[in-house]
């Protein structure tokens, strides 16, 4: 056992020693492994809120039915880059597994969690966090009621922002429609037109045969 009352000099290593210790040999692996890019799927879509909660999930197929927990970790809002359709992603902390993953749409709606200003309750018709999509009761629960109201109003934006595009796809198919239905009347019409100019052709014809033949005689 050392002794308290020894001094700092004797304590003191050599510099030799601290070469020693400092030297950090490097050795060649035995099997060298190509680096690979490692896609989370995220890459084409643009964050749009980002905060750490807790989410659970009702299993009404157990008896009686409870919430049970499904995670901890970072639930992002993500739109798309070109689709434009934006999605509710969360991930479990250290495994990154995939704990919510369902499209954002105009018809959900965030309730209040009972007893609770910092928890919010709602339903989505497919979920993907199991691969497979179903129906989910989800409720989410932050650190505090300001987080909790951050992550409603940021929700119910993107709600909205969805509700625009949606009807502006709608417009746009419908117009399209339209433009397809006056070039079918058109081209209806075109048809008749040269239906008709063909049979007063075949009549005209008929008829110079006919006064040809007549004159023959």
């Amino acid at each position: 056992m050392a002794d308290p009352k020894d001094t700092p000099e004797e304590h003191e290593t050599s510099t030799d020693n601290a070469d020693d210790a400092n030297h950090d040999p490097h050795f060649e692996p035995i099997v060298s492994l190509p680096e690979r890019e490692v896609k989370t799927l995220e890459e084409d879509e643009e964050e749009l809120f980002k905060m750490r909660a807790k989410l659970y999930r009702f299993a009404s197929e157990n008896d009686p039915p409870e919430w049970k927990e499904r995670g901890t970790g970072d639930v992002k809002l993500l739109r798309h880059k070109e689709k434009g359709s934006i999605r509710l992603l969360m991930r479990r902390d250290r495994t990154l597994k995939i704990c919510a993953n369902h499209l954002i749409m105009p018809l959900m709606e965030l309730k209040p969690n009972a007893g609770s200003d910092r928890a919010w309750v709602w339903n989505t018709h497919a979920d993907f966090a199991d691969e497979e999509p179903k129906p989910e009761l989800l409720a989410i629960r932050f650190l505090n009621a300001e987080n909790a109201q951050k992550f409603k109003v940021k929700f119910d934006e993107c709600k909205e922002e969805v509700r625009k595009s949606l009807e502006e796809g709608i417009n746009k198919a419908n117009n399209v429609a339209e433009k397809l239905e006056e070039l079918s009347i058109k081209d209806k019409k075109k048809k008749e037109e040269e239906k008709v100019e063909k049979e007063k052709t075949t009549e005209e014809k008929t008829t110079e045969e006919e006064k040809k033949e007549g004159e023959e005689k």
